[in-house]
């Protein structure tokens, strides 16, 4: 039994959009998910394409004051890790900050978004929001466009669609996300972050990056610092990458 609230919705348009309207009523750490997301968005304003029955999508609210909340994404990523492998036996690899991959291919997607609530809007909270491909056929990301997307059932994982949902909402809001949350709220990244680069694909790879006055950096990625940033070795010198889009040389397939 969850010691959170974690509550399950028969269909919703976007667990990320309910939590925001619905905040209020969690607790420190509290969840929604739903197997049916009908108006969900993709990172960059990518269009949505719905799995019926065929993926988990999950939103955690978290009312906890944290002393570094840009750096969720990065433990929202070893979250939902840990508990896929004690699933589904499975190894995922990070590409920073908070995509997971599975055989070179992306089965999990997490997008965080920071939240005002109550009194004249004072409160504030932070939401994210993760997708996990569980048992998408092939056809569902041809169609979608998404090549370098794969789902557990395609990789080989036995996923019991009846099951595994409510398994996995309550096991990342109970252990994943409300266990780590009292080091997590003071600390910040720095304590896991060497459980971080362990699991984190882009280090030891060349990379290219969004420079934030515009144009494009590149170099090796060779580090995650305490705050959560990429370190990028590059010819003029080390580049610590926070925001934008980071490209990994050849990790698609190849992984």
């Amino acid at each position: 039994m969850s010691i959170n609230e974690v509550r399950y919705l028969p269909e919703c348009g976007s667990t990320n959009a309910y939590v925001k309207e619905h905040f209020e009523e969690f607790g420190p750490v509290g969840a929604v998910y739903t197997t049916n997301q009908t108006a969900g968005r993709g990172r960059l304003g990518r269009s949505w394409v719905n799995a019926e029955g065929k993926a988990l999508y999950y939103t955690v609210a978290i009312r906890e004051p944290l002393a570094q909340p840009a750096t969720l994404p990065l433990l929202a990523s070893l979250a939902v890790r840990s508990q896929l492998k004690l699933r589904y036996g499975v190894d995922c690899q990070i590409k920073w900050p908070n995509d997971l991959l599975l055989n070179g291919k992306k089965i999990v997607g997490i997008l965080c978004e920071s939240v005002s609530y109550g009194y004249e809007q004072q409160g504030r909270g932070i939401l994210c929001g993760i997708g996990i491909n569980l048992a998408q056929p092939q056809s569902y990301f041809d169609a979608a466009d998404l090549p370098h997307g794969t789902s557990l059932a395609l990789q080989g994982a036995v996923v019991d669609l009846a099951a595994d949902p409510q398994w996995l909402a309550e096991g990342l809001t109970d252990f994943g996300f409300d266990r780590p949350m009292y080091v997590f709220a003071r600390e910040g990244f720095a304590p896991f972050r060497e459980e971080y680069k362990a699991a984190c694909v882009n280090i030891g790879r060349r990379v290219t990056f969004d420079l934030p006055g515009g144009g494009q950096g590149a170099g090796e990625a060779i580090d995650v610092d305490e705050e959560g940033r990429l370190v990028v070795r590059t010819d003029s010198g080390e580049e610590h990458v926070f925001t934008g889009e980071v490209s990994v040389h050849g990790i698609y397939g190849a992984v």
